[in-house]
């Protein structure tokens, strides 16, 4: 894993796992089933402005939405283990170009969406195209949950041989305890950074 002071931010794209309105919003399908956490709610705010200076470098930010395909009848198409742990979640929730699919208003618009079926953005997704076709080389990785789809997603990268930085303050679960033993299990799969040294680091690189 090489530090990610020697990353040019050209080749470096900000990722973002699941921050968008059905999760986070308060007419979303988690609001209005009263799921949520502060941190997870607090997430876009801190994670904005290490956007707004990787693009000022010439960096991307990629944002990757869970998805529920709609079946036939309008009803997603939603696994197992997932309605057992979410009962709530109903027709139109997560639905490709709704209200709840699209990504916060904090962090619009993103350069990139990807759509994502599964916890890891780069299972069954266009992420890897996209990174080759835009000589994207490295990831800073955030978002939600913690010990879900942003360590799916680091775990896989790092099988990739990708390199990658977690944003260890942006990104979040429904429990501290649980977000605070993944970063730990994570050491040694990804570098990790809070947003305010990413953004240290940034400045350096101008």
């Amino acid at each position: 894993m090489s530090n990610p002071s020697t990353w040019n931010p050209v080749h470096t794209a900000l990722l973002t796992i699941d921050l968008q309105n059905d999760f986070i919003h308060p007419e979303g399908a988690y609001g209005r089933a009263g799921q949520g956490a502060a941190s997870i709610a607090a997430l876009p705010d801190r994670v904005a402005p290490v956007v707004k200076a990787l693009r000022a470098r010439g960096g991307h930010y990629i944002s990757a939405q869970f998805t529920l395909v709609p079946g036939p009848d309008g009803e997603p198409l939603i696994a197992p283990h997932l309605r057992e742990l979410r009962p709530f979640l109903t027709k139109g929730d997560f639905e490709p170009g709704s209200f709840g699919h699209t990504v916060v208003d904090t962090l619009k618009p993103a350069d990139f969406v990807i759509e994502k079926v599964a916890y890891s953005a780069f299972y069954q997704t266009r992420l890897e195209y996209i990174m080759r076709a835009m000589r994207i080389e490295h990831l800073i990785v955030g978002g939600i949950v913690t010990n879900g789809g942003v360590a799916s997603t680091l775990r896989d990268a790092h099988l990739r041989n990708i390199d990658t930085c977690m944003l260890t303050d942006g990104c979040a679960a429904f429990r501290d305890d649980v977000h605070d033993a993944t970063i730990l299990s994570l050491g040694t799969v990804t570098k990790q950074m809070t947003c305010a040294q990413v953004m240290e680091w940034l400045e350096v690189t101008t």
